[in-house]
């Protein structure tokens, strides 16, 4: 891959809100008020991002990817106009991918679990209070994020995880490489997983883990630095 980087703008129906998506790069989603203001926090949020393309062994592409340019735009769901986050899938992202695509994709969602972990075990117990989240602190985040995913998100694919499967890293593990092992099926079958693709699938948890991961970080009371 190389070239400009592809994003979905993904406008609100009654808000005034936009969700920027680089959709070849699970995870990086961010937003604004307006196209252009989506389009500049994503971009802005690049080097926090290419911690994540470092970690899935992806660094020199990311390095050498070009500026974001705009694909498609497509009206969003009511998740947008309430939560400012994606629930759309690109049209590139409704056909199956070929399996080395999909392992890179599934490589920069394990990086996404990989960041949320480190985050979550070196930032502060309590949270600066702020808008993200309101008083959440780390332990609520982490059990919030975790629970999403295994209740929400894998059962997308056939995954059936026990809710509290996240409070063992053992069990955390394996729920994780059942959720991996069921994504690559499904994108070798061609099925969907049912109301959503396999490719969002894949984008919206890789962008759940970053987004709390990021907030965990921007509120965190320990002095310590991003890294």
């Amino acid at each position: 891959m190389g070239g400009a980087i592809r994003v979905m703008i993904e406008r609100g129906r009654k808000k005034p809100v936009a969700v920027a998506s680089a959709f070849d790069w699970p995870g990086w989603d961010r937003s604004g008020k307006s196209e252009t203001e989506a389009l500049a926090v994503l971009d802005a949020y690049r080097p926090r991002y290419a911690k994540i393309a470092e970690l899935a062994g992806l660094a020199e592409e990311f390095r050498a990817a070009g500026q974001l340019a705009v694909a498609e735009r497509v009206e969003g769901a009511g998740m947008t106009d309430f939560y400012g986050l994606s629930y759309r899938s690109a049209k590139a992202e409704e056909a199956p991918i070929s399996d080395a695509a999909c392992e890179r994709k599934l490589a920069l969602l394990r990086a996404s679990w990989a960041y949320f972990d480190d985050v979550a075990s070196r930032v502060s117990a309590e949270l600066r209070k702020g808008p993200r989240g309101g008083g959440r602190d780390r332990d609520r985040i982490v059990r919030h994020t975790n629970g999403a995913e295994i209740q929400e998100f894998a059962p997308k694919v056939g995954v059936i995880t026990p809710d509290d499967a996240w409070r063992s890293a053992k069990d955390l593990q394996a729920h994780r490489e059942a959720f991996c092992v069921a994504i690559r099926d499904y994108n070798a079958r061609g099925v969907p997983a049912r109301t959503w693709t396999v490719q969002f699938v894949i984008r919206h948890s890789a962008y759940h883990m970053l987004d709390h991961a990021w907030e965990m970080e921007d509120r965190d009371l320990s002095g310590g630095q991003l890294c």
